[in-house]
Formats: C-alpha cells, sequence, structure tokens
C-alpha cells in the first residue's frame, strides 16, 4: 500500500509502523515543510518515534497521517484542535474494534466448551435407559378437602 512511493524503498523487516524516516524525508515524502511536522509533534496531532538522540524517525504510517492531517486541514477546512479530537476518536474507535473482536473470538471459545459441556453431559446417561413410544393423556386429579 505505502511502498511504491517511497524512495528506495524499507529495510528488510520493517513494516508501516516502523520509525526510519529522518525528519527532512518524511516532510518530503508528506508535502510538509519540517517545520510544520515539528508543530504537529508539539501539538500531538503525529507522534513519531525517538532515536536514543532525541532525533524524530517517522513511520509510513506516520507519513500518511501526516497527509491526511493536511487534508483535513487544508481541504476541508478542519483547525488543528479539530484534527486533533478526529485523530483522538479514530484512535478510540480502532482500539473497541480490537477490543469487540477479541471479546467475539472469547465468546466463541465459551460457546464452544459450553456445547462440549454439554456433550460430554449427555454422553453421560445410562445407556439402559429404553426410550418410550409418546403418549398424550390427560389427567385431572383434584384432592377431596379433608374434613
Amino acid at each position: 500500500m505505502f511502498g511504491s512511493g517511497v524512495p528506495g524503498g524499507m529495510p528488510q523487516g520493517a513494516d508501516e509502523d516502523t520509525p526510519v524516516f529522518v525528519i527532512s524525508v518524511a516532510a518530503q515524502l508528506s508535502g510538509l515543510h519540517a517545520q510544520t511536522l515539528r508543530s504537529y509533534d508539539r501539538l500531538g496531532l503525529v507522534s513519531p518515534g525517538r532515536t536514543a538522540g532525541g532525533g524524530r524517525r517517522y513511520s509510513l504510517r506516520d507519513i500518511a497521517l501526516l497527509r491526511e492531517v493536511q487534508k483535513l486541514s487544508q481541504e476541508e477546512g478542519v483547525n488543528l484542535a479539530g484534527i486533533k479530537r478526529i485523530i483522538d476518536l479514530e484512535n478510540q474507535v480502532d482500539a473497541l474494534r480490537s477490543r469487540v473482536a477479541e471479546l467475539t473470538e472469547e465468546l466463541a471459545g465459551a460457546y464452544a466448551a459450553a456445547e462440549q459441556a454439554a456433550a460430554a453431559v449427555h454422553a453421560s446417561y445410562r445407556k439402559d435407559l429404553v426410550p418410550m413410544r409418546q403418549q398424550t393423556a390427560l389427567v385431572v386429579w383434584k384432592p377431596r378437602p379433608r374434613r
């Protein structure tokens, strides 16, 4: 998805979350000025990884997010506070989707365990019981009052 526009490709074993791009390359790839990237970092819009020396390293996901911030700001007219709120809400939705998937998987496991337990109970029934034909009968019993 991201690899086609990246000069030189990605290091082996890296994925879209691997922080590999210095700020000048990230600025070029996102079409923004390096100072804008620093501002976005200070505002918490895009939080790149850091080297041991404190230098910023941007991932492909960060580059895509920078482009999205630029689009929302320039094309949609959303202010930076609004963009921050949108990003936060999208992150919450992603986290909730992951949690729902986890719970769905857990529930499926619980159903499977319940079915196995029910099968074990049914298998434990006595084998010498003989099923009877079902007959329909109605019996009305009314006790006589004691005197």
